[in-house]
């Protein structure tokens, strides 16, 4: 099939492109967005941090909850919008290869297909499932690593909606050995608003803001308990603290990190330094840091208005290592995984403890591979080995796998026709995606 449409439909972003290419032609927020200036709701063209619109206080519609499709309607809008004013294609002559999320309820596979076979008429379709195609990427990306060579990996997928450990052998998701927690990138924004909103300003429909404010500023803790000392000091003696300026509309339209070189002193942590260390380097952190301050950056403006960051930055993606200090009947992930593990034939624990892959936009925290490890080492037998991967861009890496399988000789036999969809049924189709 030479025009393949490979579509990553994700609860955050759409990733959609011609198969066979290394990167998606496009790649935008799934939902559509309603803002204070506007008064219906549009269809976003870029991501939202390269959108020139003020999104303060913007309203959002999303297709997806919790992963899975819960509104067919505006899915339809979206893709439509997608396919005839983005990607410019025509779906009758294309053909469709979509992500589906893992353990999707009949109703919801059956108003997938009807949306791509009845409503835009694509040739022929595929189902494939995300951890399946990083899978493939990653044995493609090295063949003559561990995972190519065993064919056997655990794919740790944190993404917009949930995280899930999926083990996978010969390029088939094991789905008995599948264990998922409901925390992802949207959990975590949540969780900053109401931090936030309590200890400054209220935030609660900010969304899209927060949003910002968790990418550039949050980080994973390596010693929970020692920088929860460091954020209770005072002034310049606590290295967590940076300002976050909001939009005021009128001069900037984007909030806006104050002092971008103070909001990266965390980084002068180690991991088990004592506390008189850490304050050495954080004194030659601040000297060199003052030597290229100008004194527009030293002065206070106090027109505009803006927050305190604090022990929020690294609290927030604890959400995904402890839930359960945080009142969540949840695992953690490092736990999430030795059950996937251990759910599979003992065989398979060595090999899938040193080929774990992560991907998911929630893996891009500072230091997210080393606080796993640690996490992890402990509930692992001795005797292994734990081996952590990080996928080149891990938001990328699904679509990748995708825009392989389609460019691949296997994807005209796994493909399912219009005509055999008439025919069979949805029921019946899907029984060739190894549902």
């Amino acid at each position: 099939m030479s025009n393949v449409v490979v579509l990553d439909n994700g609860g955050g972003f759409i990733k959609a492109g011609q198969g066979g290419e290394r990167n998606p032609a496009v790649v935008i927020p799934n939902c559509l967005y309603r803002p204070l200036t506007s008064k219906k709701f549009l269809h976003p063209t870029t991501t939202f941090s390269s959108s020139p619109d003020d999104l303060t206080s913007a309203a959002i519609r999303r297709p997806i909850d919790r992963g899975y499709l819960i509104n067919p309607d505006l899915q339809r809008d979206i893709w439509s919008h997608l396919f005839t004013s983005l990607l410019h294609v025509t779906p009758s002559s294309s053909s469709l290869l979509l992500t589906e999320p893992l353990f999707s309820l009949p109703s919801i596979q059956r108003s997938t297909d009807e949306l791509v076979f009845e409503d835009f008429g694509f040739s022929s379709l595929v189902v494939a499932d995300s951890p399946s195609l990083v899978h493939l990427y990653e044995t493609s990306c090295r063949p003559c690593g561990l995972v190519s060579e065993a064919q056997c990996s655990l794919v740790v997928d944190c993404g917009f909606s949930f995280s899930q450990a999926a083990p996978v052998f010969q390029n088939i998701t094991l789905n008995y050995g599948v264990k998922r927690i409901d925390l992802g990138g949207k959990a975590l924004t949540n969780y900053l608003k109401e931090l936030v909103s309590y200890r400054a300003i209220n935030v609660m429909d900010e969304t899209l803001l927060m949003d910002d404010v968790k990418e550039k500023l949050c980080f994973v803790s390596l010693d929970v308990e020692r920088d929860l000392q460091f954020a209770r000091k005072h002034g310049k003696d606590n290295l967590f603290r940076c300002t976050y300026v909001l939009p005021d509309g009128v001069t900037h339209t984007k909030g806006y990190v104050k002092d971008p070189e103070a909001a990266k002193r965390h980084l002068a942590l180690t991991d088990g330094a004592s506390s008189s260390e850490a304050i050495e380097t954080k004194n030659e952190t601040d000297q060199l840091g003052a030597m290229d301050k100008t004194a527009e950056r030293k002065r206070v403006d106090l027109t505009k208005n803006e927050f305190d960051l604090t022990n929020e930055r690294f609290l927030v993606p604890e959400m995904i290592f402890q839930p359960a200090d945080l009142g969540m009947n949840e695992a953690g992930l490092a736990e999430c995984i030795v059950r996937a593990v251990n759910a599979c034939h003992p065989y398979l624990h060595p090999v899938l403890y040193q080929s774990i892959i992560l991907t998911g936009g929630s893996t891009l925290f500072p230091r997210f591979v080393e606080r796993l490890e640690k996490d992890l080492r402990p509930l692992v037998p001795d005797d292994y080995q734990v081996n952590i991967t990080t996928q080149e861009d891990p938001i990328l890496g699904v679509w990748r796998g995708g825009s392989l399988l389609a460019s691949s000789p296997d994807y005209e036999l796994m493909r399912v026709t219009k005509a055999e969809y008439e025919e069979l049924g949805s029921a019946r189709c899907r029984r060739r995606f190894f549902r």
